[in-house]
């Protein structure tokens, strides 16, 4: 055992920075309304120390007023996340947002915008979507003792779902995702075996509170996950050191949205969405949330517009992986949590009044799920049968492989008219040349090289990995009993 874990640490480190690099190098439209105004925010807390953003009324239609003023109308999350990138710019470079004449469209200021949001997105949700595919395969490994099958969770969700495009972004929903993974992770890690494991449980407080920083719908989800660790933790000798640090963990996660509340509003009770101005569906329900419609979930799973699952078909394994966890006693219980948060994501979605995001690619609001089902995949893997259909798992994945890469390159801010977004969102602009990569946006590269340049370092990576994982193969079961 203690020879496969020091094979395995190659895996997990190319894992990393192939999933770490596939999000850096693809990049968004920087001015999109929704992206630009969390970097608005940081914009005015790094160069001004304030939290108006009255100065870019023109460039976003997402904001909210209080007192005459405009601010962030989004959790602060992704926000406070962009500071350090920000910051560093800030000192490096004399450049000013006041320097530049306000343009949404090509200008000095969207490439003031967009190398800031690159540099964001690198070291904000890429980093996030890499450390949680290369937590997914720890976890994996210990629910099927098999490498492959851990491989293939962890590259079925961090490149095989629109994880990794959303992660071109500084939207919040492939952020929450990650930390959902990460959260999963660190509860299985704080309660098994007879060690007390305290960083683990504090790291499942910290992402639990930090996803509700980000995105503040995750609270019902994350609180899901916080009882089944509890539950976990309750039968333990000590379960006192177990919650209590996983408490504290929660609550210094949290500590940031209070902060930014009190800075920008005098409050730290009060939130952005409270004023928010020209979408008055926010004003029903709680916050835009109401009673889910069933049309609206058939339409973000299933429904050949944008539903989920024509953009990840890789997630069909996790379902299918999910049921055969439920069944098994040994991993019932994190099958139920699993089942709970997609349940409970898709049922938020269905029931927001802006369902389907406006300008997105898919269902954004279902984004938070894709990590903790893609789990599933791993015991669907290890399950498959000896005939042909062994290889059906395998080529399932590449197909969500091949489609989010599609995705990624091309455009995640799809309209919500066209009839069938994977074809004229995303197939369509791909063949005709319309990317953004690394290389077409600060090297001259035309997009199709750039894209090409990406699949020569990620192809061998796979390969390799694939073959590194086959070579381990299993290295026996390390999932104590729930």
């Amino acid at each position: 055992m203690t020879n496969a874990g020091g094979r395995l640490r190659p895996i997990r480190i190319v894992l990393f920075l192939l999933v770490w690099a596939s999000c850096s190098w693809f990049g968004s439209w920087e001015m999109n309304t929704n992206n630009a105004v969390r970097l608005f925010a940081t914009l005015v807390m790094v160069e001004r120390g304030e939290a108006t953003i009255d100065q870019f009324d023109s460039a976003t239609t997402d904001k909210a007023q209080f007192g005459g003023h405009l601010y962030l109308d989004k959790a602060p999350g992704m926000s406070l996340m962009a500071i350090p990138a920000v910051a560093a710019l800030h000192a490096l470079s004399p450049a000013r947002s006041g320097d530049y004449a306000i343009f949404t469209s090509a200008s000095p200021f969207a490439r003031f915008i967009r190398v800031r949001t690159r540099l964001a997105v690198a070291t904000g949700p890429a980093l996030l979507t890499a450390i949680a595919a290369m937590l997914l395969f720890d976890l994996a490994l210990m629910l099927t003792g098999s490498a492959p099958a851990a491989l293939a969770a962890a590259i079925g969700y961090g490149l095989g779902t629109p994880a990794w495009a959303w992660s071109t972004s500084l939207l919040g929903h492939a952020p929450v995702a990650a930390l959902f993974i990460i959260a999963l992770w660190a509860g299985v890690r704080a309660t098994r075996g007879a060690e007390t494991r305290r960083w683990p449980a504090f790291v499942l407080g910290l992402s639990l509170g930090w996803a509700v920083v980000i995105e503040y719908p995750t609270v019902i989800a994350g609180t899901a996950i916080a009882l089944w660790a509890t539950w976990r933790a309750w039968r333990r000798a000590d379960r006192v050191t177990v919650i209590g640090l996983a408490a504290l963990g929660g609550i210094i996660g949290l500590l940031p949205l209070a902060a930014y509340n009190l800075f920008a509003f005098g409050d730290p009770f009060q939130l952005g969405y409270e004023g928010v101005v020209g979408f008055d569906g926010m004003n029903r329900g709680l916050f835009g949330i109401g009673v889910p419609d069933p049309a609206v979930l058939w339409n973000i799973t299933l429904g050949h517009k944008r539903g989920l699952l024509w953009f990840a078909p890789a997630l069909l394994l996790g379902l299918w992986g999910l049921f055969l966890m439920i069944r098994a006693r040994a991993t019932r219980d994190i099958g139920i949590v699993v089942a709970a948060v997609v349940a409970i994501t898709l049922l938020i979605n269905a029931g927001y009044y802006y369902w389907d995001g406006g300008n997105s690619t898919g269902p954004r609001h279902s984004i938070p799920l894709v990590g903790v089902l893609a789990l599933g995949i791993a015991p669907a893997w290890a399950a498959r049968g000896r005939g042909i259909g062994r290889y059906l798992p395998a080529e399932v994945i590449l197909l969500s492989i091949a489609i989010n890469a599609c995705m990624a390159a091309t455009d995640i801010y799809g309209s919500p008219i066209v009839s069938f977004q994977l074809r004229d969102v995303v197939f369509v602009p791909f063949l005709n040349g319309h990317l953004r990569t690394f290389a077409s946006d600060w090297m001259n590269w035309s997009p199709g090289a750039g894209f090409i340049l990406w699949e020569t370092l990620a192809l061998p990576a796979l390969i390799w990995l694939a073959l590194a994982a086959r070579r381990i193969g299993s290295v026996g079961p390390e999932m104590t009993k729930a």
